[in-house]
C-alpha cells in the first residue's frame, strides 16, 4: 500500500468511528484553548475490536515509511495501549520471534517514589530502535516529556509517530514539529486536522456559526488557514 492510500483509509476510518467530530458549545482543551471541534481517541482505546484495526494501521503506517523498530511505546497514559499493544502484535509477527527476543515496554503515568529512576517511570524501558506513540498532538507537550525522559536513559529513539496532529502552533510561535526536530528525532503524523475537517464537513451539515469559529480558531492557533471548499 502506498502512503496516499494509507491516508484515505486511515481518514475513513477516524470519521467513520467520530474520532473527530463538533462540539454545540466550545470545550477548554488541556492546553487552555477553547475549542469547537475535537480529536479524541479514547473510545478506539477501550474497544478490544477497534484497537485491533488502529494496531494494524500503525504497522502499516511504519512499514510504509521503511521504518525498522524493535520496540514500539507509547506516551503515557493516553497512549499507553496503543504502545503495548501494537509491540506485542508486531513482535509476534516478526521472524525470530522468541524468548526475551522482544521488550514490552511501558511508561508509569505518576512515578513511583522510590527505587531506581527507570522503575519509578517504568514498568520495562524499552530498549533497541524505538518508535515513541502518541495519540494527539496539539502543543505536544506529553510527548516531548516523554521524548526527553528516554533521551536521558540513552533510549534510541528512531521516530515519534502521533495519530493525529491537529496543525496548531504553540503560544511561543512553535510547532509540535519544530521543538521535536531540536531533539533530533523524526516525527510523523498519521492524519492532520487540516486534512480531516474539509472530510468532517463534506460529510455533515455543519452550522454556519460553527464553521466560523473553527475557521477563527486556525486563524489565531493553526498553522495554515483552514480550507473548507
Amino acid at each position: 500500500m502506498n502512503l496516499e492510500k494509507f491516508k484515505t483509509q486511515f481518514s475513513d476510518f477516524i470519521i467513520d468511528n467520530d474520532i473527530i467530530g463538533i462540539f454545540e458549545s466550545p470545550i477548554q482543551l488541556k492546553s487552555g484553548r477553547e475549542s469547537y471541534w475535537y480529536v479524541n481517541w479514547r473510545n478506539i482505546a477501550s474497544d478490544v475490536y477497534l484497537m485491533d484495526f488502529l494496531t494494524d494501521f500503525v504497522i502499516e503506517f511504519t512499514e510504509i515509511l521503511n521504518l525498522k523498530p524493535d520496540c514500539f511505546f507509547g506516551v503515557p497514559e493516553g497512549a499507553t495501549k496503543l504502545g503495548v499493544l501494537t509491540q506485542f502484535k508486531w513482535a509476534k509477527n516478526q521472524e525470530d520471534y522468541k524468548k526475551y527476543g522482544y521488550r514490552l515496554a511501558m511508561g508509569r503515568g505518576k512515578p513511583k517514589e522510590h527505587g531506581a529512576e527507570k522503575d519509578r517511570h517504568y514498568l520495562g524501558v524499552p530498549m533497541g530502535r524505538v518508535i515513541v506513540l502518541e495519540d494527539v498532538t496539539t502543543t505536544g507537550g506529553s510527548l516531548i516529556q516523554t521524548l526527553n525522559n528516554l533521551i536521558e536513559l540513552d533510549v534510541d529513539i528512531i521516530a515519534a509517530i502521533s495519530l493525529t496532529n491537529r496543525n496548531e502552533i504553540r503560544d511561543d510561535g512553535s510547532t509540535v514539529e519544530d521543538l521535536i526536530d531540536k531533539l533530533s528525532v523524526k516525527y510523523y503524523s498519521m492524519s492532520q486536522a487540516l486534512e480531516l475537517l474539509p472530510q468532517l464537513f463534506i460529510r455533515n451539515n455543519i452550522d454556519e456559526y460553527i464553521t466560523k469559529k473553527i475557521q477563527a480558531y486556525f486563524k489565531k492557533y493553526g498553522q495554515k488557514e483552514l480550507i473548507l471548499k
